[in-house]
């Protein structure tokens, strides 16, 4: 998978018709996966529209690599049918597991890091790239509680996935800073425990302050996460980074404003790259 740089926003129903109507400033858009995996249909009509206009990265909050019971041939050959109409930059999901046989959650629920679990993630993967004919992008969940049985750090667990599997990774720097407060760690341990040669996205969002932080994705990007931006890119190389959004959404030209600050606040760690 060749890098892509550039800079972009996730696309909700509530900036449709700015898309549409208007030349918006981004390097492409991330759409949720599941919302366009339907056979017809206004939804899936734009995303077309979309991607005549701009590159489509598919995000995705369903495929339960975690799961023990294994991923749900269904709704893989339903993705499988979508990246190959959509042609996407890259296909995505997250670290985590959110159904059983029987159930559906519909959270991204959290996994125990142990090396029985690495099994079970890297034998789903090895799956879902085989039936997508392409590597994968996986992010970092925000995270709440730990297992007693965890054997280590979230981010070697994402470097050895990686490496057995050959997925990429979407590194979201608001979730690492939530899971680095709500658990006492250092998130820059963190940021330097990753392959960065295997980061392909960045996710920048908001999240609810308090006793624990929770990743509500309602609300700006905080000054903490933009320095832990900051300092993340100091290692990567061509990544591309977006602005996430998911409740309490604003005006385009709000997400916009803030899109201009991630461009602007890593051109000095640029400059300095290059001098």
């Amino acid at each position: 998978m060749e890098p892509f740089a550039g800079y972009g926003l996730g696309l909700r129903s509530t900036h449709y018709r700015d898309f549409l109507e208007r030349e918006v400033p981004v390097d492409f858009v991330e759409v949720i996966s599941e919302n366009y995996m339907v056979d017809g249909g206004k939804p899936l009509r734009i995303l077309r529209q979309m991607r005549e206009r701009y590159p489509v990265a598919l995000h995705g909050v369903s495929l339960s690599v975690g799961s023990a019971d294994g991923i749900d041939p269904e709704y893989l050959a339903r993705l499988a049918q979508l990246a190959e109409m959509i042609e996407p930059l890259w296909v995505s999901d997250h670290l985590c597991w959110t159904r059983t046989s029987a159930h559906n959650s519909h959270d991204l629920l959290p996994l125990p890091l142990t090396r029985e679990a690495m099994q079970v993630v890297c034998d789903n993967i090895d799956q879902a790239q085989q039936t997508l004919d392409r590597p994968m992008l996986f992010e970092n969940p925000s995270s709440y509680l730990s297992f007693p049985e965890d054997e280590m750090p979230e981010w070697v667990f994402l470097s050895e996935m990686s490496r057995r599997t050959g997925c990429y990774l979407l590194l979201d720097i608001n979730n690492v800073y939530v899971s680095a407060r709500n658990h006492g760690f250092d998130p820059a341990d963190y940021l330097d425990g990753i392959p960065a040669d295997r980061v392909r996205q960045i996710h920048l969002a908001g999240h609810t302050p308090g006793e624990i932080l929770i990743d509500t994705h309602d609300r700006p990007v905080c000054d903490a996460v933009w320095e832990l931006y900051e300092r993340a890119m100091r290692d990567l190389g061509s990544v591309a980074v977006m602005i996430e959004r998911d409740d309490a959404i604003p005006e385009l030209d709000d997400l916009l404003g803030e899109l201009d600050r991630a461009r602007h606040c890593v051109a000095p760690v640029v400059s300095r790259a290059c001098g």
